[in-house]
């Protein structure tokens, strides 16, 4: 039986997709904080725009926290918290809170998880097509 090496997310990597989500958060105008961890949740790369409020780096690192524990882009994780969601205990029972609003994207290399961006200072909608961007970037 012959396994083939998953090439990891590297800090290359990681400071490529902080700069792309900066890029287009700048095209955008918008001001962000963008977080960006490994597959084991460990931080490779962050970048603050000075003009961006401090509790966004929060925002963005729980965002790609949220998305790289439950492998899915959390704009499509809103409604499975809403009472009668499928996660709507979850948040509190692990030991790093979740944030469920979208800005966090899972980053995949053949088809495997191998870490997540996550963005915050935007309205959800833009932290989401911001972090987009920068995953799609990634080859």
């Amino acid at each position: 039986m012959s396994t083939t090496a998953l090439a990891p997310l590297t800090v290359h990597d990681a400071e490529a997709l902080v700069a792309a989500a900066h890029r287009a958060a700048e095209a955008a105008g918008a001001t962000v904080s963008v977080t960006v961890l490994d597959a084991g949740g460990h931080l490779l790369a962050f970048r603050r725009d000075d003009r961006a409020v401090l509790i966004s780096g929060e925002t963005s690192t729980r965002k790609a926290y949220t998305a790289l524990q439950l492998n899915a882009p959390t704009a499509e994780l809103v409604d499975a918290v809403q009472p009668g969601g499928p996660f709507h205990t979850l948040p509190t029972a692990l030991d790093r809170p979740l944030l469920f609003i979208a800005g966090g994207v899972p980053v995949r290399r053949d088809g495997r998880l191998i870490g997540a961006v996550g963005v915050g200072g935007g309205a959800p909608e833009q932290d989401h097509a911001f972090a987009t961007a920068a995953v799609e970037t990634l080859v």
